[in-house]
């Protein structure tokens, strides 16, 4: 071993060291994407929330999916529906009433009723098996015990007719942590905690009432996603992905390991679709689809 090195020898080595780690962490924040992947394995049933690629036609979108080997889309305008349909995709979950007005208050049962019943509906008819709801924000007066009661009794108003027409009703826990964007986070909203949801599904008592477990907002109020995707195995019917805290694509810039999530997953016997919905801010937002498609892709 040399020990006449030099201080500014060493600074020098340091210094050189630094600069290709960081180029190092720069390569490996940005995955290697084959241009032309398509879905091998399908022990996911990848779906997509259509609303993160509004930017692109709908049309195009959709034989994007078809592409890449994804079997079903969601978050779509139903006009769209037919043209999904015959591309061979399914819908995988039916929109509703929408997340800030919900059952929580008494004033918004009617509307959200009718608009449950109306998907319920629309889902028999597209072939779709799932719809969603949400609890909606909390209101000035209604403390928690009251709106946790309004919720389960709007609920308990419609599941029957959901039960007639075998469709689930899928109550998606949202994070009100990210005040950042419209759609990363949702403060005051109601449902934000992801054991209280699965108590208000089992206040509801039915088969037909589950819970959309999302990746991206368990992570940020909860944690703990493997253990609860264990947990509430019997409970979960849809589950949406997307990168974390960022909600990004699922990248290594990202704290989720995806594929161990998948295989857990997996491992749970789950059956249902796992909607991909991260916001892409890669270039290539093709390739991002890609991308995010093979790391599920266990």
């Amino acid at each position: 071993m040399n020990t006449n090195i030099t201080r500014r020898d060493l600074i020098k080595n340091l210094t050189g060291a630094a600069i290709a780690g960081t180029a190092l962490a720069a390569t490996a924040a940005t995955p290697t994407v084959e241009p032309d992947f398509k879905i091998r394995n399908g022990r996911i049933r990848q779906s997509i929330m259509g609303w993160t690629y509004g930017f692109m036609p709908i049309e195009e979108l959709a034989k994007l999916c078809k592409d890449i080997g994804l079997v079903a889309m969601e978050g779509i305008d139903p006009k769209h529906y037919p043209m999904i349909r015959s591309l061979g995709l399914n819908i995988s979950l039916v929109g509703s009433h929408g997340f800030k007005e919900g059952p929580l208050n008494k004033a918004h049962h009617e509307m959200v009723e009718k608009k449950l019943r109306e998907a319920i509906d629309l889902a028999v008819s597209s072939g779709c098996e799932k719809v969603i709801t949400f609890t909606g924000y909390r209101e000035p007066g209604i403390t928690d015990e009251e709106a946790a009661k309004n919720c389960v009794d709007c609920w308990k108003r419609v599941i029957p007719y959901a039960e007639e027409k075998k469709i689930t009703l899928c109550l998606e826990h949202l994070n009100s942590r990210d005040a950042t964007h419209p759609m990363k986070g949702h403060p005051g909203y109601f449902g934000d905690n992801v054991d209280f949801c699965v108590e208000l599904i089992n206040r509801v008592g039915s088969p037909r009432m589950k819970l959309l477990f999302d990746i991206y907002h368990v992570q940020i109020m909860n944690g703990d996603v493997i253990r609860r995707l264990r947990q509430y195995k019997d409970v979960i019917a849809h589950i949406h992905t997307a990168g974390v805290p960022g909600r990004g694509e699922l990248d290594n810039t990202q704290e989720v390991n995806f594929p161990a999530v998948m295989q857990a997953i997996i491992d749970i016997g789950f059956k249902g679709y796992v909607a991909q919905e991260f916001i892409p801010t890669w270039d290539d937002k093709p390739a991002a689809l890609r991308h995010a498609a093979k790391v599920c892709d266990v």
